[in-house]
């Protein structure tokens, strides 16, 4: 997964666990994809205050995601939906009908 997505992604499902000053710098970094030098100016702290703090906060949203991998179990789950939403896109016969199952199920058990 691409980096700016999936930083978007863990700070959807993980942001709120951030302080309100964390949120907001990491907010013009990664969604208002501001640079260091734009953020720092903006808050009257160095690039390197501004770097060291978004290390931090990528640290924190991964270990979040290491211990309750919600983002995968999304992924995984969105990825079921997609299929079928192909396999139901014609006319199912039993074999399709099957894999509907299966993968119903599986969404299911994520959940």
């Amino acid at each position: 997964m691409e980096d700016k997505i999936k930083s978007g992604y863990l700070y959807d499902f993980y942001g709120e666990l951030l302080t309100e000053h964390q949120r907001n710098v990491y907010e013009m970094s990664v969604l208002e994809d501001l640079s260091l030098s734009e953020i720092a100016d903006t808050l009257s702290i160095s690039r390197q205050g501004v770097h060291d703090l978004l290390k931090r906060c990528d640290h924190q949203l991964e270990d979040y995601e290491e211990r309750l991998h919600l983002v995968e179990k999304f992924m995984n789950i969105r990825a079921d939906v997609v299929r079928i939403n192909e396999l139901t896109s014609g006319n199912p016969d039993k074999e399709t009908l099957s894999e509907i199952s299966r993968l119903s199920s599986s969404i299911l058990e994520e959940l």
